[in-house]
């Protein structure tokens, strides 16, 4: 039998995919949620869960089976751009003036999700864990997917809502960072524990992984440096794609995943090169948009909430997964953020933001699929813990401001703009009325350089 021709399904399924996503998105802003909750459910929508579901031939017709390794293929593309932004996003100067306290907050607020995940893979172990998954990384794995936070996500929410002038949005910037970093070197030594048996090898593809991140720093960006002065903007764009490309190849040779290698390189990039600006802006207003989309259909095809069935234990489970992901990562950053000197209502505030999962999160879980450390079954119920506690940002935020603005940054007796509106109408008014870019704040150097406060891909 000939296979259906590929190009023709793929130019039906683009427009689809791409309007669903931007409509959920859309849906979802509206309601004052992230954008990212809505185009993750509207691959869900548009996958075995409900579309595949209710008209299987439609299914068949709109997704045949050779279109999907270049949906995936083609967003896998779109999810190397976004690490790329994400990397150059984690500006060191955020740190400055909270470093103590950020650091305390951050490794607490990283530390109890990831024992207490670990705990809680053992009794899922015998239960969800594929046949190939030992049961080390397996409980690593579950650890470090509890313990997440969506940077990109927590900066937009800041952003939207006028909160980046203000201690508690620089120092959760501050925290998401510091989780970032440790949460992706952590995801490099599960990867290499799942694809090696001897500690012999781990230790090498660790010891690799160290290496190739000192040699980007250290040796590639001067030279990327010195190089980009004398090029003009079309070069730059292909000799920053193909260094991309190979940084990603790179990381995923020597044992790790290449989106680890894509934020690598783009924190090592330099942060003061115009042309390289000019590059992110394009990813961020183009590659991003119109690729990470099919990221999302490509994963969001692999979750089938059928699978769970009717029976309770496997609701039973994800409600014991959503409860221990949100109470250790909400609970353990209040406590150590209330111990560092914080009120209680800051205190919970910044758990709440740091509770927040989005597509870091699911790029985390489309690892471990990948990697074969978790199976269907269990990657559908994560991604149902990740859109769940995402949603509870937004609202828990709103009802722990209620009682007034949270305290500036730097100049904690004169309440901004923004902080005056978000007191007076809350997140509607302040929707309808946003405050000028010198009340937000910036979200780092490079924005106040592009005269924006966005993060990667405008959504996420």
């Amino acid at each position: 039998m000939t296979a259906p021709p590929i190009l023709p399904a793929l130019l039906l399924s683009l427009p689809l995919v791409l309007t669903a996503c931007r409509a959920g998105g859309a849906v979802c802003k509206r309601l004052g949620q992230p954008p990212v909750i809505g185009e993750i459910a509207a691959g869900i929508l548009l996958g075995p869960s409900v579309l595949g579901r209710a008209c299987p031939a439609a299914t068949a017709a709109l997704f045949p089976p050779g279109l999907a390794p270049v949906l995936d293929s083609l967003g896998q593309l779109g999810l190397l751009c976004f690490m790329f932004l994400l990397g150059r996003e984690l500006d060191p100067e955020v740190v400055r003036g909270e470093r103590r306290t950020a650091l305390t907050v951050a490794l607490t607020g990283l530390a109890v999700p990831l024992v207490c995940g670990a705990l809680l893979a053992l009794a899922l172990y015998g239960r969800y864990a594929p046949e190939t998954a030992d049961r080390l990384p397996f409980a690593l794995f579950l650890g470090v997917a509890l313990s997440i936070t969506a940077f990109p996500v927590l900066a937009r929410i800041l952003a939207d809502r006028g909160l980046t002038g203000t201690r508690l949005g620089a120092l959760s910037l501050t925290c998401a960072a510091v989780d970032d970093v440790l949460a992706w070197s952590l995801l490099a030594l599960v990867a290499a524990l799942a694809r090696n048996t001897s500690l012999g090898a781990v230790l090498r593809t660790v010891l690799l992984t160290v290496a190739f991140a000192a040699l980007l720093l250290r040796v590639v960006r001067p030279l990327l440096a010195r190089v980009l002065r004398r090029t003009g903007a079309a070069t730059t764009f292909a000799l920053v794609t193909c260094c991309l490309c190979l940084a990603a190849l790179a990381t995923d040779r020597i044992g790790v995943h290449a989106v680890v290698g894509a934020f690598l390189f783009g924190a090592a990039t330099p942060r003061n090169s115009p042309s390289v600006q000019q590059v992110a802006q394009g990813m961020s207003q183009f590659a991003v948009p119109f690729l990470l989309p099919l990221f999302f259909l490509s994963t969001c095809l692999r979750i089938d909430i059928g699978t769970l069935g009717p029976h309770p234990a496997p609701w039973l489970w994800c409600g014991v997964i959503l409860l221990v992901a949100t109470t250790t990562k909400w609970g353990g950053t209040a406590l150590a953020a209330r111990a560092c000197g914080s009120d209680w209502r800051g205190a919970l505030s910044l758990g709440a933001l740091m509770n927040c999962r989005g597509l870091t999160e699911l790029i985390v879980l489309t690892a471990g699929l990948d990697l074969r450390l978790i199976g269907p079954e269990l990657y559908t119920m994560l991604v149902l813990m990740a859109l769940t506690a995402t949603a509870l940002t937004s609202p828990a935020l709103t009802a722990l401001m209620r009682k007034g603005p949270p305290e500036r940054h730097g100049s904690p007796s004169a309440p901004s703009t923004s902080s005056q509106l978000y007191n007076h109408r809350g997140t509607d008014y302040e929707r309808a009325h946003p405050p000028a870019a010198a009340d937000r704040g910036e979200i780092s150097g490079r924005d106040r350089e592009q005269g924006n406060a966005s993060v990667p891909g405008g959504s996420w």
